[in-house]
């Protein structure tokens, strides 16, 4: 076990790289591998998460290696995986598992699917349900992992309207999509990222997005599409900025620039609530790389206040409230967020998780089952040091650290390994900028 202890730091200065977004790192792979010829990746995360997927393509007949910095998946076009010889273990990734399932699901061939502690009591209702529609056989317990999805061939086209805002199971339906002779349609109520969609279309795939009167947004996607081998440049990850940027705005005096972060709009809506909150947040150097906005954010340190959180923004920052909830125990005021139920379904409970952790250091923090209000007190600072166990979800252990920077007598997050899903690198990284952390190793 890696236990990590964070302690109250100055300022928080300097430019700094984060690691390479891993929505699009997960997509760039998955789609190299349905592509005709060589597809090149530059800056793919290399975390345990995306990692895992990596090693399942392999599994499932795709050749891919590293070429000094450069990661090249050989793709032989759409149908071409084969049934692998073991189950696939995707550990702590639930986009991993859950593309790949609908990658599957479109090819002759049939696979196991399982995953770590955390990710085998996640729901895949969600996508069970409307995988089934392509003629997929799936054997689950309860709609959970281990699974095995028997796929079809010729998979039927897949109309499906989704009562959730999800890009996991819009990419995972739109993937199963890819080998259909039809047209594969999927509705969301509110629009989740859309980086599938963006890379898809950059690919070749006849593919359209549009908004309907009731606000809705749908997606229709055209069957056996040529998909171009392409060079995918990933940007740095924006929920992965989100952690420095956080502290930066609450530790008095600090400024900081974070480096080439993917400012796509449906991901940005924790930046959005921080400059409502009346934050410094500025996106700079803007340019567009593979489909992508990319740019540089630049923040200080400012004094913040209370706001509600608009639902219709929960899915472009629903990654991001944790380290969100640590910036609003600093705002002046009460900040509520609502309409965030579907944080209880992540590598942990992240709403139980983080009213418990926060209310134990004395901030007043309530919940429901899908909101949580904070009302903000800087004075709030414990004259021991308080132990958090991550519960093995790595935005937790970062939410954590980041708020032990401001506490007298620190804080020591527990199973802080499980970091390294997302963010490897980030214990240097925010030392580099001033973060005065500790790590050890304790052998069991």
């Amino acid at each position: 076990m890696v236990s990590i202890i964070s302690i109250k730091s100055k300022k928080l200065s300097g430019e700094i790289f984060v690691p390479g977004d891993k929505s699009i790192s997960h997509r760039a792979l998955i789609l190299g591998a349905c592509a005709v010829g060589k597809t090149t990746i530059e800056n793919l995360l290399e975390s345990q998460d995306v990692l895992a997927t990596l090693n399942a393509l392999k599994e499932l007949g795709v050749s891919i290696k590293k070429n000094q910095k450069i990661w090249e998946v050989q793709g032989n076009g759409l149908g071409s995986l084969i049934t692998p010889n073991k189950i696939l273990n995707l550990g702590n990734s639930g986009t991993g598992v859950r593309l790949l399932m609908g990658l599957v699901s479109g090819c002759d061939i049939t696979a196991s699917f399982i995953g770590d502690e955390s990710l085998n009591s996640r729901p895949m209702k969600r996508v069970l349900v409307p995988l089934k529609q392509s003629g997929a056989e799936i054997q689950s317990d309860n709609f959970k992992l281990p699974v095995t999805i028997k796929g079809n061939k010729i998979p039927i086209p897949i109309k499906y309207t989704s009562i959730l805002s999800s890009a996991q199971v819009k990419s995972c339906v739109l993937l199963n999509g890819l080998t259909t002779t039809g047209k594969t349609s999927y509705s969301e109520l509110v629009k989740s990222r859309d980086h599938t969609e963006k890379m898809l279309h950059f690919m070749g795939a006849s593919i359209q997005s549009k908004y309907l009167k009731d606000g809705s947004n749908r997606i229709e996607l055209k069957g056996l599409p040529y998909l171009k081998s392409k060079h995918f440049k990933i940007p740095n990850d924006p929920s992965s900025a989100a952690f420095p940027s956080a502290v930066a705005l609450i530790i008095p005096d600090s400024d900081i620039k974070i480096k080439n972060v993917c400012l796509n709009d449906l991901r940005t809506g924790f930046y959005e609530s921080i400059r409502e909150m009346g934050g410094f947040i500025k996106f700079i150097n803007q340019k567009s790389i593979s489909g992508e906005v990319v740019g540089d954010i630049h923040v200080k340190y400012s004094k913040l206040k209370g706001i509600v959180v608009p639902q219709k923004r929960v899915p472009s920052m629903i990654d991001e409230f944790p380290i969100f909830c640590i910036v609003a125990c600093f705002a002046e005021g009460e900040t509520i967020m609502r309409g965030i139920k579907d944080l209880r379904n992540k590598e942990s409970d992240r709403i139980k998780e983080m009213v418990d952790n926060l209310n134990e250091f004395g901030f007043s923090v309530k919940s429901t089952t899908d909101s949580i209000s904070i009302i903000g007190n800087k004075k709030v600072n414990p004259k021991k040091e308080i132990a958090i166990d991550s519960k093995f979800d790595h935005r937790i252990a970062m939410s954590f650290l980041c708020l032990g920077l401001l506490m007298e007598k620190g804080i020591k997050v527990n199973n802080a390994e499980t970091i390294s899903t997302s963010f490897p690198g980030f214990y240097n990284i925010m030392k580099s900028i001033g973060a005065n952390f500790k790590k050890y190793r304790v052998i069991e």
